[in-house]
């Protein structure tokens, strides 16, 4: 098999060992059991990660891997998927999923809540130097986190989605394109295409987290998506998000259309562009729990 040009690009990535997990809590929160996990993923730093099940049904689970969004709120990360942001709705993620029966997990990312104290430019310069790539580490953990969820019991590994908005939204579609195991993908406020972004000039809307050295030489924005082929995905944007540029949107639009119908599944692909700007709309939410529903 030919090396995956991708996956090269993503810098010196941690050698794969067996993971080791410690359970820090387990509480009865709102309707459902979340477990506070502590997992050694990379061999680098602990991961904590939080896994919410659903009471008083009987598993295996589907499974949705929840992304958090970065929103420039460091002390944020994995609390998301429990409390919510100010620009996503609520109920909460956690409390959301479990109530329509599915399991759900979620880790800080690199930089994030209990893994904070360097800043996101530090770590990225440190990585540079040591040869590794942030975006790479950061889809690294998840990947590792999908592993150990994988091996769980209460879990139906053959039935696994993932969601996320903004950062947590380009991880979702990112993560699917390098793990066949994600059958189902949502991405909110994620979808953001590379050369559109040069054009209109709105690198500085985003963080340095995502920037892979390298990437545009070899690959689209496309050319990356189209690895999820024929796989279910619904992509949601505000139509006046700017860290989303409409023009990218609707270019992301055609050729994904043209290549989920040439893969004959073209009712997989299903771009919606509601009111607003970068958040999820009640409209949002409906849409995507519908889309869960029906496929997963």
């Amino acid at each position: 098999m030919e090396p995956d040009k991708l996956k090269e690009l993503l810098g010196d990535l941690p050698t794969d060992k067996p993971i080791s997990v410690t359970v820090m809590n387990q509480e009865e929160r709102d309707g459902y059991s979340l477990e506070s996990l502590l997992l050694n993923l990379n061999g680098i730093e602990q991961v904590p990660a939080y896994v919410a099940i659903p009471l008083h049904k009987e598993g295996p689970f589907p499974l949705v891997v929840f992304n958090h969004s970065h929103g420039g709120n460091y002390a944020n990360g994995r609390n998301e998927f429990i409390r919510s942001s100010s620009y996503l709705q609520q109920p909460s993620f956690a409390k959301v999923l479990t109530e329509m029966g599915y399991a759900a997990c979620c880790i800080d990312m690199w930089g994030f809540n209990e893994r904070g104290g360097r800043t996101e430019s530090e770590l990225v310069k440190e990585m540079l130097w040591q040869g590794q790539v942030m975006w790479g580490m950061m889809l690294y953990d998840n990947i590792r986190m999908l592993d150990y969820m994988c091996q769980r019991e209460d879990i139906d590994a053959s039935r696994i989605a993932t969601i996320g908005m903004s950062m947590g939204g380009l991880m979702a579609w990112w993560l699917a394109a390098l793990d066949e195991r994600v059958g189902v993908i949502v991405d909110i406020c994620g979808q953001v295409d590379a050369h559109t972004l040069i054009a209109v000039r709105g690198l500085d809307h985003h963080g340095y987290y995502s920037y892979v050295p390298g990437l545009l030489k070899h690959f689209t924005t496309l050319d990356i998506q189209k690895r999820i082929v024929p796989r279910p995905r619904m992509s949601l944007v505000g139509r006046n998000d700017r860290l989303c540029p409409i023009a990218g949107v609707e270019l992301l639009d055609r050729g994904l259309f043209e290549a989920y119908q040439t893969a004959g599944r073209s009712e997989h692909w299903q771009p919606v562009i509601s009111s607003g700007g970068h958040m999820e709309t009640l409209e949002m939410r409906t849409l995507w729990q519908q889309f869960l529903t029906k496929h997963l």
